[in-house]
């Protein structure tokens, strides 16, 4: 039973079981033919809620093929994680096609929008409502919850959700499911973190102005909302008692030590939906907190690429361009030496940008964001280059869903990395054998926020003085005020010793240069890279002085934001940065090596793609296969122009 009066300031578990009982009141839309159902709180009749978790109410799940609805509000970086990791437990027990309605605002939606594009799951629709909008209908209400604004906007869903959608599922992010989302369909119930809505019978009610006035009545003895939306829910329960009719309390068990919280079930299997809301999380003390802890877990490190499985038997469920994808992946031919490079480059990736919570830089029109990629075994170059780099950073990572949450853990713990929020970090899931290199620096490149990008590797460290010199730099050679390309070349250094004093001038430089602690980079394995750099110029030279383009040159450069973009069929060692420069030099960029600007590699084991490099004839004729598709097709766009690039490819093979 459910107390008549205003309800009090309950324990964790007690309090979410009540908000169960509100949304009773959005599923009768004052039609008794449609009787209300929610859990009852524990002090009423803690085993009976108990029973009924095991007889329970098992209506007819819907069709196979029904479409489901379900809405969620979402701001920022960290509930944009929060919430993967809730559609994945969705999307892995699920059997019927998704539509989410997600309520975002800017942040969360460019975050999402990329994420369910390059995840391409069958069979889920996605809506996006700008929450920005929705501000003025609850901002009259003070509010002290830790979610701001975005606690109330359950609230308003009726009002601007489509008028065509008469049901809807309202989940908190902080959710995750141990069953089928159709069964809770079926029950068809409004929780506290989990609300299904009857859209069109509330629409009905004139909710909009109910809930309203309800609140309107209860600020005359608030101050303000201390619980967001459930403060006034719990008004309707004053007012509308008799619409409360108990549910099943598995669907809704809140992670507490509150020890009334293990009465709702009789066995930690039984559980439908498991709510996170305390503030303590995974730490909490509950006989059953291990599996609550696991499953939450599981989901955390599932790979995401597994949820991609069509609905058997449901019609029109891919999402666009898989279909076309399907078809150029079934024309592949397993056999074919090359197979593995062809279905690295029509792989899609899942990008999930801004993984962490990032701050942009402030507009500032000779800025310049350091880009690079890395994947696991790199983790140890990010707090050096964050000591190295004092400029904004968009470093793409290629990790798998495990990998991910480990990393977050690192950044989270490190006093360097988590004290710079102008880091952007973008997760590249790890799907393929190959490392999508290009595909990688494309990422970063593009979330770049500044007007001009450093293209760097993780394994360089740059000079410490170097992001103000390439700010005054490019100040001082005017690039920004006339229409002038101009790539500036950052000579690049290597050393072999893995304990190294880094200097820090050019002076400096040049005295570990002579006495053979430095060395030009890869000058021994690769000289062409790097020789139409000059570095005999470089040593004495006191301004910029431009380089001419030649076969096999791949510097480190400081371009426009705007810049080409790599070549993405270039996966696994070889040739990537090569076919970039490529690009810039066919589209007239100047080369202009800078005079007191270097970055230095630093010695680690090599990876596995240089090593099958080196290894396999097979794998260096697929390279060899790549840059002959990739003459093609620049002779395609530029022409006659792109014919000295040939000719310098076949004069490098015939001196090699």
């Amino acid at each position: 039973m459910l107390p008549r009066g205003r309800p009090r300031a309950l324990g964790a578990a007690t309090l979410l079981l009540l908000l169960l009982v509100v949304v009773g009141f959005f599923l009768f839309g004052r039609d008794p033919e449609y009787g209300l159902r929610a859990a009852a709180t524990f002090e009423g009749d803690p085993y009976g809620s108990r029973n009924r978790s095991a007889s329970g109410l098992h209506p007819p799940l819907p069709p196979k093929c029904e479409l489901l609805h379900v809405a969620i509000v979402c701001a920022g970086h960290n509930s944009s994680r929060e919430v993967i990791t809730l559609v994945k437990s969705v999307l892995f027990y699920r059997k019927n096609p998704l539509h989410l309605h997600l309520v975002t605002d800017a942040v969360a939606r460019n975050i999402l929008e990329t994420l369910f594009r390059t995840w391409m799951v069958p069979a889920v629709v996605i809506r996006f409502y700008d929450a920005e909008e929705l501000k003025p209908l609850i901002s009259w209400i003070p509010n002290t919850h830790y979610s701001g604004l975005y606690g109330l906007m359950k609230l308003v869903l009726p009002s601007i959700l489509p008028l065509s959608l008469a049901r809807v599922i309202v989940l908190d992010t902080d959710v995750t499911f141990s069953s089928d989302i159709a069964e809770l369909w079926a029950l068809f119930a409004h929780f506290s973190g989990v609300i299904l809505l009857w859209l069109d019978r509330l629409r009905q009610t004139g909710w909009e102005q109910m809930w309203t006035l309800m609140a309107k009545r209860e600020l005359l003895t608030l101050t303000a909302t201390s619980l967001a939306d459930q403060d006034v829910f719990n008004a309707v329960i004053k007012e509308h008692p008799e619409l409360v009719h108990p549910l099943p309390c598995v669907w809704n068990v809140q992670l507490s030590d509150h020890t009334l919280a293990e009465r709702c079930y009789l066995e930690a299997a039984d559980l439908k939906v498991i709510h996170w809301n305390s503030p303590k999380k995974l730490r909490v003390k509950n006989k059953h907190a291990e599996f609550f802890r696991n499953l939450h877990l599981t989901f955390l490190g599932y790979d995401g690429k597994l949820l991609r499985r069509e609905l058997f038997g449901c019609p029109n469920q891919l999402p666009p361009g898989a279909e076309q994808l399907q078809q150029a992946l079934a024309q592949l031919d397993e056999e074919e030496p090359c197979f593995e490079f062809w279905q690295q480059q029509l792989t899609v990736h899942r990008v999930h940008i801004t993984f962490l919570p990032h701050q942009p830089p402030p507009p500032r029109p000779h800025d310049v964001t350091l880009v690079a990629q890395l994947s696991m075994d790199r983790l140890q170059m990010l707090e050096a280059l964050c000591r190295h780099w004092s400029g904004p950073m968009s470093l793409a990572l290629y990790l798998t869903d495990a990998e991910a949450q480990q990393f977050l853990h690192f950044v989270e713990t490190s006093p360097v990395l988590s004290a710079r929020k102008d880091v952007a970090y973008h997760i590249v899931y790890r799907d393929g054998p190959l490392y999508p290199v290009n595909q990688l620096r494309n990422v970063a490149l593009a979330q770049a926020l500044t007007p001009y990008v450093f293209l760097s590797d993780i394994d360089f460290l740059p000079a410490y003085s170097l992001y103000d010199y390439l700010r005054a730099s490019i100040e001082q050679l005017e690039l920004g005020s006339r229409p002038r390309k101009a790539a500036l070349v950052v000579p690049a250094f290597e050393t072999l010793h893995y304990r190294f004093s880094f200097p820090n001038s050019k002076a400096e430089l040049l005295t570990l240069l002579d006495a053979g602690s430095l060395h030009i980079f890869r000058y021994h394995e690769w000289p062409q890279g790097h020789a139409p750099t000059a570095y005999a110029h470089w040593r004495e030279a006191q301004a910029p002085y431009q380089v001419q383009w030649a076969a096999d040159y791949e510097p480190y450069v400081v371009v426009p934001r705007d810049c080409p973009r790599y070549d993405p069929r270039f996966v696994g060692f070889g040739w990537n940065k090569v076919a970039h420069i490529i690009e810039l030099d066919a589209q007239e960029y100047e080369l202009l090596v800078l005079p007191e600007a270097f970055s230095i590699h630093l010695p680690h084991a090599p990876s596995l793609d240089i090593s099958r490099f080196r290894s396999s004839p097979a794998y260096r004729d697929c390279l060899q296969a790549l840059k002959e598709e990739f003459h093609q097709d620049l002779s395609r766009r530029y022409g006659a122009a792109a014919l000295k690039y040939l000719t310098a490819l076949q004069q490098s093979q015939s001196r090699a």
